[in-house]
């Protein structure tokens, strides 16, 4: 092998990997997604008022310091930083409609204030996606943040948040449930 062919192997390895810290879009999406809800439980857990400086601080702490971490040698996909700020900011900033949205999805015997601060917030993100991402079809995001689920919950959790996410999705996208997501060729995902 000439040290051209060295070259240009080096070069496209590196550039297999960008600034994002490499993986697929889907892979940074998923990862925004997950981070996302951990910074909302982050912004619940320490009592953060849900607008102003204090959440941006939380947005700019994931993205400079958690991102494409490395843990244990294991170098993980870094998080669309796009997507990450605007979930945790749309949650954060419209947590009253969200939390509306929830509310009216939940039974009553689950009120809202009365979940586990990481149940609510894989909520919030997932019912602020439904509302606002309409680019996205509403069986895909309820399928992400049932993956989320599963990543903290091993028993029930997973069904509650495909639950509550799927009456969200009836009450504000009923059409597209009521069609197939035809932006989608599930051949492709596996």
């Amino acid at each position: 092998m000439s040290n051209d062919d060295a070259a240009g192997r080096a070069k496209q390895k590196r550039g297999s990997r960008n600034r994002t810290g490499g993986g697929s879009a889907k892979a940074r999406r998923k990862a925004a997604r997950l981070a996302a809800v951990q910074a909302l439980y982050q912004i619940d857990l320490n009592q953060i008022e849900p607008t102003g400086i204090a959440v941006e601080s939380v947005i700019g702490e994931f993205i400079n310091h958690r991102f494409g971490e490395e843990i244990d040698g294991a170098k993980f996909v870094a998080a669309d930083p796009q997507l990450f700020a605007d979930i945790v900011r749309g949650a954060a900033h419209r947590r009253a409609d969200v939390d509306g949205m929830l509310a009216a999805a939940l039974e009553p015997r689950y009120a809202l204030d009365r979940l586990e601060l990481l149940m609510r917030a894989i909520l919030r993100a997932g019912a602020y996606e439904l509302f606002v991402h309409n680019d996205t079809h509403p069986r895909i995001l309820i399928s992400e943040y049932v993956d989320v689920a599963h990543a903290f919950f091993a028993a029930r959790e997973p069904g509650m948040v495909n639950g509550v996410l799927d009456h969200v999705a009836r009450a504000l996208r009923p059409d597209e449930l009521a069609q197939p997501d035809s932006s989608r060729d599930p051949s492709k995902d596996r």
